[in-house]
């Protein structure tokens, strides 16, 4: 039996690769590169279409670690149970802050100073000015405040807020102040002029920006989603941008791809951008030094980074 690792990038592209494995090019095509029961460290396919990534997961017997290219793992969660024990997910902590925080904050001044306007009125000819709201002296709340919520900060940081309110799972104090739980999140979403929602996918989440949440922010307010599709509730989104009460810049949606007739594309003040917070050139340094990292660690066997879950175990790293 060899040992082998499937990876969805060119093995001879990737410099500091460790010796002892045999490497496959799998990005989800058809064929199989090789047996998948000799896998023993998978890459999952970045960026394609919902069911290809845990295709071959089943006839993985020889499984240990499966590592994602991406921040969230919610694609993965239908075949984790077709998975044998003990085998480590990873998620792509550190490959993605930079570039996804750049987007959300080019959706946030996008939005407030409105942008999409004046592309239009470009295509029109037309010279169009007036007041629109800044960024300066705003609230702005973080929902979802890990890795990549904290770039967002960063990030957020020169623009001369009032403040940035932050809200994760768990309360706890960081040097920049204090993160809240999400239980206090009603309470705190009245104050925010704007909401950015950066947290993962999950049961807790799902819908978690539903009608009661968004009838909770200011009138004017803007909420943006870099996040998942599924954590806002699209009908009861639809229902508040319609009324004109708040406005939207989302990159994710749900349903995703949004259907060339869905109303959230005609919607009045919402910016939509296809998932793009991750896919940039900023991507394929840091997938590479994460793959390089991952693998010496494995093959030396030392502790890996970013593990999340063990399969068949409820216990989140």
């Amino acid at each position: 039996m060899t040992a082998d690792v499937w990876l969805p990038l060119p093995p001879d592209d990737i410099e500091g690769l460790p010796a002892g494995f045999d490497y496959r090019f799998w990005n989800g095509g058809e064929e199989y590169p090789a047996d998948p029961a000799d896998c023993v460290f998978y890459v999952v396919p970045y960026m394609q279409p919902p069911g290809i990534g845990i295709r071959p997961l089943a006839a993985m017997g020889s499984l240990e670690v499966i590592q994602t290219l991406s921040a969230g793992v919610d694609h993965l969660e239908p075949g984790l149970a077709d998975v044998r024990p003990g085998v480590r997910l990873c998620n792509a902590r550190g490959v993605h802050e930079a570039s996804t925080a750049e987007l959300t904050l080019a959706l946030v001044l996008a939005s407030l100073r409105g942008i999409p306007d004046f592309v239009r009125a470009q295509d029109r000819g037309e010279w169009q000015g007036g007041f629109r709201p800044a960024l300066a002296d705003r609230t702005v709340l973080i929902v979802g405040y890990g890795s990549i919520g904290a770039a967002i900060e960063d990030r957020l940081t020169p623009f001369e807020l009032a403040r940035v309110v932050r809200v994760a799972r768990s309360g706890r104090t960081t040097e920049r102040g204090p993160v809240h739980p999400l239980t206090e999140l009603p309470s705190l979403l009245p104050q925010a002029d704007v909401v950015i929602l950066s947290t993962p996918l999950t049961e807790s989440t799902r819908g978690l920006a539903d009608a009661a949440f968004l009838s909770r922010m200011k009138d004017g307010a803007l909420l943006v989603n870099i996040a998942r599709g599924g954590v806002v509730d699209t009908e009861a989104l639809l229902h508040e941008v319609e009324s004109g009460r708040i406005t939207a810049a989302l990159d994710v949606t749900d349903p995703e791809p949004l259907p060339r007739e869905h109303p959230l594309w005609r919607a009045p003040g919402v910016l939509i951008s296809p998932h793009v917070g991750g896919p940039t050139s900023a991507f394929l340094p840091r997938a590479k030094r994460l793959l390089v990292g991952q693998l010496n660690r494995f093959v030396n066997r030392e502790p890996l980074a970013n593990v999340i879950l063990t399969t068949e175990s409820t216990t989140e790293a």
